[in-house]
């Protein structure tokens, strides 16, 4: 996608299938191949832990009333962002929300398999900036656990997982071109984590936004290619050894050379809450 404008709150990430809440900005298509842009499908069990946020009240039956990705880091616990919960794209507070649920186990969002879990309660982080994207995140409780099996370790501050050059894997179920044409089956890409620095100059605080390095991870390819896209957020960046480092947050267009993804630290949900279920799920992994 190479349009001029910013990947970030409902304008572009949000909008998997909510094109009556605001119009899709038109673009040039990039990888023909990319949901989350230069991937390639996947089933579920290969990131069990990727959930899709759903709404039909709102966003219609088309695609189940996906909107966002979320991550399940508890057996009752699953994380996504923040902006996929603003009252602009969910037309009132989350919490009155009736019919919004997590969808796990699912590969083909039209498909009968996995579960459909009504979300209990919605929890935005209070610190969360939603001009400037700091602390782009929140928590949600579902009402029935997902299987031990589906949940995933969250990495904390210092683990080496963020190192630049680790190697990263995106799920999701968003925008294959970048002009609006949202997949039904899940995906992924495989990318690298970048230096900090990477994402400091092309986000400095123009138009396109500016990046924090103490509550954001940079990642994608210089050259540009394999990237999130719109619909994607919320969903997981997995390093090796299945170890969530981010959550899809914003950017400039999808797959831009020169404009990687910027993704919500997952060590800064670490260190502010304490996503531990009482119900027997992991504990978040320790940093080394």
């Amino acid at each position: 996608m190479r349009p001029s404008f910013v990947r970030k709150l409902i304008r572009p990430l949000v909008l998997a299938a909510a094109v009556t809440v605001i119009p899709l900005v038109s673009a040039a298509p990039v990888a023909a191949d990319g949901v989350v842009v230069g991937g390639f499908p996947v089933d579920v069990s290969q990131g069990p832990w990727t959930v899709a946020l759903s709404s039909r009240d709102r966003f219609g039956g088309t695609r189940a009333g996906q909107f966002c990705g979320g991550v399940a880091v508890g057996r009752t616990t699953v994380v996504t962002a923040a902006h996929c919960m603003a009252e602009e794209v969910l037309g009132g507070p989350p919490n009155q929300l009736r019919d919004l649920k997590v969808i796990t186990g699912r590969t083909d969002l039209l498909s009968s398999e996995g579960k459909e879990i009504p979300v209990r309660e919605v929890r935005v982080n209070p610190d969360y900036d939603a001009e400037h994207n700091i602390g782009d995140f929140a928590v949600l409780t579902l009402a029935d656990p997902v299987p031990k099996s589906a949940v995933i370790d969250m990495a904390a501050k210092g683990d080496p997982a963020y190192a630049p050059g680790t190697s990263a894997e995106v799920f999701g179920w968003g925008d294959v071109t970048g002009t609006g044409d949202y997949t039904r089956h899940l995906r992924a890409a495989r990318m690298h984590v970048l230096p900090d620095s990477q994402c400091e100059d092309a986000y400095s605080g123009g138009a396109d936004g500016v990046y924090r390095a103490e509550s954001m991870v940079c990642a994608g390819e210089v050259q540009g290619g394999p990237d999130a896209c719109q619909g994607d957020s919320g969903g997981p960046l997995v390093a090796p050894e299945g170890r969530l480092i981010g959550l899809v947050s914003w950017g400039s267009g999808c797959g831009r050379p020169g404009s990687p993804g910027v993704y919500t630290r997952v060590s800064q949900i670490v260190s502010e809450l304490d996503l531990g279920d009482a119900d027997g799920s992991p504990p978040p992994r320790k940093g080394a």
